[in-house]
């Protein structure tokens, strides 16, 4: 087995979307007021903030500075929201909250993956699309992986006989255990891991009890070491605060980019795609906003599902500051397999012709984008009716090698009467006419008896129209692109 550790230094910070890069000072403290600061931002830092600082004091040196009490309930639904998206790598996961510390056996999906490598390298870059700074370790045993990471080394351990040389360099502050029994360990002196495992066994068994031995023992690989497995929501549901409230859209895009790529590799792991999505954003003192993302084709793609949402809030009037945001799936859809191309095209034209419908129905509204579905009728405005986006044709195609007149692009509804001048159709000009009739002669059992002799003109200006004539003179039915 190979366990995959990743401990979030910063999550404290990085709880509140935009915080760790945005150009204001930032810090995440104990308590609002009178407390110390556990973490400030590079802005924030370059005032000179540090941690371990008084509050007053921050805020003495940063004028502008935010500061917001730690939000342990926050870090551990983000801690969840990463688990929720690391579920597409492997279902063996485990969570530490308090380390920030997330656990992930791996070994038995490398080839999957393209190697360890290569995976490690999917695993950082999709992290970084998430907002998070992220410490990876690898190691057989999966509390070596957690110590290595959460001490900030980045070591890929693949065998047991590696793990005391490296553990052994790690300070004993890293160790998993009560602060009375760190604060024993330094009375004598000691100061590394190694130095602690030099010590028999039995003397820290008795001075300090039995859980720090076994401790050690499932460290370094000589015990087992069963992790309690974290079990991700059947649908999901999240949400999170923003730093600041956001009066616009790209305020607001930062933090719906993480529940958005959380959601897409939760789905990833269960091969679904979503359908419906509800966006909600929170507001001070007024009822939350609520938007409806629909889809016509299921999607886990979390760069497509982004540029909808964008889309539809560009859309949104917003009432109010913006102060959180939650996401949570409708509904959902399993996906069939996707058949790749013998030379590697991973999206078919259908997709990109879903998407790009998508795309329009959340810039200009669910009912401004429509299909057309195709009628078995000879009465060309009555050949057609609106139907949804995805709407499928059910006229029957021409056999092969039939004949088949010319038809318009867009039709004239109602047709428009065409003045005659010398006995020929006029329309700003004398129509030529280039081919016809063509005779439409339908619909006498539903009282809409037509007989028409359809052509094909040209305007003195070479446009081509499609024009008819029945007894009562002649009509404008159709212009050709």
């Amino acid at each position: 087995m190979l366990w995959l550790a990743v401990h979030f230094p910063a999550l404290a910070l990085e709880v509140f979307p935009g915080a760790s890069n945005g150009a204001g000072a930032f810090a995440v403290a104990t308590r609002r007021d009178r407390g110390e600061v556990l973490i400030a931002n590079p802005a924030a830092a370059r005032a000179g903030v540090a941690p371990g600082m008084p509050v007053s004091a921050a805020c003495t040196l940063a004028p502008g500075l935010l500061v917001q009490p730690r939000n342990a309930a926050a870090e551990r639904r983000a801690l969840e929201g990463v688990a929720i998206w690391a579920g597409q790598f492997t279902p063996q996961l485990s969570l530490s909250p308090s380390r920030a510390v997330l656990l992930a056996e791996i070994g038995g999906g490398l080839k999957l993956f393209g190697g360890l490598e290569a995976m490690l390298a999917r695993v950082r870059a999709g992290l970084a699309e998430l907002g998070y700074e992220a410490v990876l370790a690898c190691a057989p045993a999966p509390g070596a992986a957690g110590l290595l990471a959460h001490a900030g080394f980045e070591l890929v351990l693949e065998t047991h006989a590696q793990l005391a040389p490296h553990l052994s360099r790690l300070p004993l502050a890293c160790l998993d255990a009560a602060p009375e029994i760190l604060t024993g360990l330094e009375a004598l002196g000691l100061r590394t891991l190694g130095e602690c495992l030099a010590l028999p066994a039995g003397g820290l068994a008795r001075r300090f009890g039995q859980a720090l031995p076994a401790q050690l023992r499932r460290v370094l690989g000589e015990a087992p070491d069963p992790q309690l497995p974290f079990t991700p929501p059947e649908r999901y549901a999240a949400s999170l605060e923003l730093p600041a409230p956001a009066e616009t859209v790209d305020g607001i895009i930062f933090g719906l980019r993480r529940l958005l790529g959380e959601l897409a590799g939760g789905l990833t792991a269960r091969n679904l795609g979503a359908t419906e999505i509800a966006i909600e954003l929170g507001h001070e003192r007024l009822p939350a906003t609520r938007i409806a993302l629909k889809l016509s084709v299921p999607s886990r793609d979390a760069r497509h599902l982004l540029e909808l949402a964008r889309e539809r809030l560009a859309r949104v009037d917003l009432h109010a500051r913006v102060s959180g945001l939650g996401l949570r799936l409708e509904s959902s859809m399993q996906l069939a397999p996707r058949l790749f191309s013998l030379f590697g095209e991973s999206e078919s034209s259908t997709e990109s012709r879903a998407q790009l419908i998508e795309r329009l129905r959340a810039r200009l509204g669910e009912t401004a984008v429509c299909g057309l579905q195709l009628i078995p009728e000879h009465r060309p405005e009555l050949a057609f009716r609106e139907a949804g986006p995805d709407a499928q044709a059910v006229a029957k195609s021409p056999r092969p090698g039939a004949s088949r007149a010319p038809r318009p692009l867009w039709l004239v509804q109602p047709p428009r009467p065409l003045a005659l001048r010398n006995a020929a159709p006029w329309l700003a000009g004398r129509l030529e006419l280039d081919a016809g009739p063509e005779r439409i002669a339908s619909g006498w059992w539903d009282g809409n008896d037509v007989r028409r002799d359809y052509f094909a003109a040209r305007t003195v200006r070479g446009g081509r129209v499609w024009i008819y004539r029945e007894a009562s003179g002649w009509f404008l039915h159709g212009l050709f692109a």
